[in-house]
C-alpha cells in the first residue's frame, strides 16, 4: 500500500507551489499596515492629536484600519490603501516652483508620486503636514482628500493666511 501526504495527489512541486500561495495570501489578509510614525515638535503633535479625534470612521468607502504601530499620529482605512501621518517633515518638493498640486474642500495639497506606488500628498500652508498616500486604485483620483479636508481645516491652522481661504 502507497501512502502519499500531497494535497490531492499533486505532484510535490505542485503542491509546495499551492500551500505557499495560499498562506501567502492568508498572512497578508487583514494584517495592518505598517508605517513609520513621525516625530513632531510638542506644538505640532498636539495639532495631529486634535486632527485624530475628528478623522472619520470612512474615507472613500472606505473602513478605518489604523496602521501598525498605533499612534495618533497616523491613521489607516483599507487596510493600508489610504494612510495619513500627521506632522511629517515638510518635503523637499514644496521648494520645487514646478511641483504639482491640488485643492480639496479648501484645502491645498502638493502632489507627489513616488516611484512604485500611488501618490502622495501634504498639506500645504498649515501649521504642521499632513501626510496622505494613497495606494494605485488611486492613482488618477484626489476624492479620499475630500473626506480628509474638513478635519484637517477643523483642527490644523492656516500659517499662511490667506492662502487657506
Amino acid at each position: 500500500m502507497t501512502s502519499s501526504h500531497r494535497p490531492f495527489g499533486l505532484p510535490a512541486a505542485v503542491a509546495a507551489a499551492v500551500l505557499l500561495l495560499a498562506s501567502a495570501g492568508c498572512s497578508a489578509s487583514g494584517a495592518p499596515a505598517s508605517v513609520a510614525v513621525p516625530s513632531p515638535p510638542a506644538e505640532e503633535a498636539a495639532l495631529c492629536q486634535a486632527l485624530a479625534k475628528e478623522l472619520p470612521d470612512a474615507v472613500a468607502g472606505l473602513e478605518r484600519s489604523d496602521p501598525e504601530p498605533g499612534s495618533e499620529l497616523t491613521a489607516g482605512w483599507g487596510d493600508g490603501a489610504i494612510v495619513l501621518r500627521c506632522g511629517v517633515p515638510r518635503p523637499e518638493k514644496m521648494s520645487d516652483a514646478k511641483a504639482q498640486g491640488v485643492s480639496a474642500n479648501g484645502v491645498r495639497w502638493l502632489l507627489e508620486r513616488p516611484e512604485g506606488s500611488g501618490p502622495r500628498f501634504t498639506s500645504v500652508y498649515r501649521e504642521t503636514y499632513v501626510e496622505v498616500s494613497l495606494d494605485v486604485r488611486f492613482e488618477h483620483d484626489a476624492g479620499p482628500l475630500a473626506d480628509l479636508a474638513a478635519p484637517v481645516a477643523e483642527t490644523v491652522p492656516c500659517a499662511l493666511e490667506p492662502e487657506c481661504s
